[in-house]
């Protein structure tokens, strides 16, 4: 079968074109990332290891900002007409996040309009946008509430307008732990299919089509629909061994347990490395260790800190949530600092992280583990581009049914 084409926008570390690939039914033309660290990341995975993108000669095989894109290549994007299936991807989340600031002038919330004019530019067949739950809120303005930015995108895509046909347009709030997925992360997703084109089905199909589909999905897979935390990670518990980290001096690093879960066989699949990638342990103090024990024997599991905990141990920071073995994880942040370990006092490594976002195991992240202060505006580290990441396996979902919707023209 034919592989569909598709750009990958706002594409991160790689998370929804991991997804694509695996799905084995597209083939990627490029991707569009700021962050060099994320798009070192997907270039190494997804490129140079997998081949994945038929990457153009006129655009620079680096990381970009959509603007300087749309600028500088107008009318390369337009020559692309009829030759890409879908664009993918949605603008930073941080702006629109309740988990963040929250603010409507946050800068990355303008990039909704780079997004539109690039869809403007192509008009690929179909849209896949994916965006937080926050999306879907209006800001406050003065004592009344503005329009919700879902509602503007919406409304603007639909309206047809001169070398434009808009697009038929549905969008909800998915909660991806019901797609096999071991964390508890509700997005929006909007899909779009071009007004013009002679399709048997309607945008809203997508959803209908996922969620039918997602039981016969996983148990090929020999993959269960609900994941717990325990499911996702109990292999790689630092008890199981230590090892020097192969690319953090004066660190240690976790090695492979036995494995205990279906999820397990199957992110571990295809691994050619000994050891887990970036399974590098913090190096936490004896204070901080104490403390953490403290939590897990008389906290709450999957609640943030109570007042009297807080207070014993002088906590200021507003989330620290010790998380729960027998349940999915709490929507993944991109502060590793925002969790405890179901069962050791310590942060979750990067590769627990990748595990909780569904990323295989033979997906390994380039770049620094953390960042901090000034330095966070600028850089990408690990933690935050898994953080920042969409699902792969709901990706792989997402890919079978917009594939489906193609196919049904």
């Amino acid at each position: 079968m034919e592989k569909s084409t598709y750009i990958d926008i706002f594409a991160g570390c790689g998370g929804l074109s991991l997804g694509l690939f695996n799905s084995s039914k597209w083939k990627g033309i490029f991707a569009i990332e700021k962050s060099p660290d994320a798009f070192n990341t997907l270039e190494h995975n997804l490129i140079h290891n997998k081949n994945h993108f038929d990457w153009p000669s006129w655009l620079p095989q680096t990381s970009h900002d959509i603007k300087e894109v749309l600028k500088k290549y107008n009318n390369e994007l337009i020559s692309l007409r009829g030759k890409i299936d879908l664009v993918a991807g949605g603008p930073p989340c941080q702006g629109f996040s309740p988990a963040g600031t929250r603010n409507e002038a946050d800068s990355r919330n303008k990039l909704i309009k780079s997004y539109i004019k690039f869809i403007r530019l192509i008009q690929p067949k179909v849209i896949f946008f994916e965006n937080v739950k926050g999306f879907t809120q209006k800001f406050k303005k003065n004592k009344t509430k503005g329009i919700a930015y879902s509602d503007y995108v919406l409304n603007v895509l639909k309206c047809n307008r001169k070398d434009y046909i808009g697009y038929d347009v549905y969008g909800e709030l998915v909660d991806f732990s019901k797609f096999g997925i071991p964390q508890k992360r509700t997005r929006f997703i909007l899909v779009g299919i071009r007004k013009d084109l002679i399709l048997n089905v309607r945008a809203n199909v997508f959803f209908k089509n996922i969620c039918e589909n997602k039981e016969s999905f996983l148990i090929n897979k020999n993959l269960d629909t609900s994941v717990t935390l325990y499911d996702a990670i109990s292999d790689l518990l630092q008890a199981n061994n230590q090892i020097g980290s192969p690319d953090s001096k004066g660190f240690k690093a976790g090695a492979y347990g036995k494995i205990s879960s279906k999820y397990q066989e199957y992110i571990r699949s295809d691994i050619k490395a000994i050891n887990p990638d970036s399974h590098r342990f913090a190096k936490h103090r004896k204070k901080t260790v104490e403390r953490f024990n403290f939590i897990l024997n008389n906290a709450s599991k999957n609640k943030t800190l109570c007042s009297e905990i807080k207070n014993k141990y002088g906590i200021k920071k507003h989330t620290v949530i010790p998380l729960d073995e027998s349940e999915p994880a709490a929507t993944l942040t991109t502060l590793p600092d925002d969790y405890i370990h179901y069962s050791e006092p310590r942060i979750f490594t990067v590769r627990e992280y990748a595990r909780i976002q569904s990323f295989n195991d033979w997906f390994e992240f380039k770049g620094k583990y953390t960042t901090g202060g000034k330095l966070r505006i600028k850089e990408v580290p690990r933690y935050s581009q898994i953080g920042n990441a969409i699902p792969p396996l709901f990706g792989e979902q997402a890919g079978i049914a917009l594939k489906k919707i193609l196919e049904n023209g």
